[in-house]
């Protein structure tokens, strides 16, 4: 296995000596500015307090596997492919981030049914004018960082993109149009009169629906598990990376990443990239 270890910032020599001696690692590879690949490397006891205690993200990754053994990426889209929730920022809109914050919380903990949780906090929003959605969109919907580098590489690959999201189809949408997103899937809120009724349209899309659009565009592309990579945060996104080969817990709670395969708790989303990128480095001996 290779050990991949990147951070926010440049890494100190001293991380990368002590790391290559306490995964027997002799082949060290910078792979990007703060990136680094520990060849043949082998686990540790000590090596996620220490990557915790110093900032560092890591994951040991096959030997040899990288982006081109990948079709398809499949991600959450509030606090993982843009930093807001944005049913909380509509919610602010009405003087009610704090209550309708409380709900979301708790249904990403796993602490709430997703579904229930939603219904909840959308009737919340009753009354509140439909423009409210364009100014969250506008004013405060931001993307993570990275993420538009990893779309990048992933079209330049031919991997197909699916954003599968508990939010609403008004953001998900714009995003695939700004961001070429090859599909997308979500909720859609009751409007009348250009006024939220307080209600999703149709079947919601909870952790279940998530998992299933995930198999139902896998088996539509033809592709493996083992070629489907899921990145999510919530309790939500569980049973969604639970179906792809690889799952990336992205800056997430404590109960995704405990299921993950990888856990992106400090770099942004091009943190995928370091992962399994083939992009020339730099090699030298630890």
């Amino acid at each position: 296995m290779n050990l991949i270890i990147q951070a926010t910032q440049s890494i100190a020599s001293e991380h990368l000596t002590h790391l290559a001696r306490l995964t027997h690692s002799t082949h060290t590879e910078s792979i990007a500015a703060q990136a680094y690949r520990f060849n043949r490397a082998q686990p540790h006891p000590e090596l996620a307090a220490y990557c915790l205690e110093h900032r560092l993200d890591f994951g040991f990754v096959p030997q040899g596997q990288t982006l081109a053994d990948f079709g398809l990426v499949v991600m959450d889209m509030d606090s993982t492919l843009i930093t807001i929730e944005c049913i909380d920022e509509i919610a602010d809109m009405q003087g009610l981030k704090p209550q309708v914050a409380r709900i979301t919380e708790a249904a990403m903990r796993g602490e709430l049914d997703f579904a229930e949780s939603l219904r909840r906090r959308v009737a919340l929003l009753k009354g509140l004018d439909e423009r409210a959605l364009q100014r969250v969109y506008d004013e405060r919907l931001k993307l993570s960082a990275g993420a538009e580098i990893m779309l990048a590489r992933l079209r330049a690959h031919g991997i197909k993109t699916l954003l599968v999201s508990g939010g609403f189809v008004f953001f998900t949408t714009r995003l695939q149009k700004r961001l070429g997103l090859d599909y997308t899937h979500a909720n859609t809120l009751e409007i009348i009169d250009g006024t939220l009724t307080g209600k999703v349209l149709g079947d919601i899309v909870d952790a279940q629906a998530k998992a299933d659009w995930l198999v139902s565009t896998r088996d539509e592309l033809h592709l493996k598990p083992e070629q489907v990579i899921a990145i999510g945060d919530g309790a939500n996104d569980l049973k969604m990376l639970a179906q792809a080969g690889v799952g990336i817990a992205f800056h997430a709670k404590p109960v995704v990443r405990s299921h993950a395969s990888y856990a992106l708790n400090f770099v942004g989303l091009d943190g995928l990239i370091n992962l399994f990128g083939d992009a020339p480095h730099h090699a030298t001996t630890r």
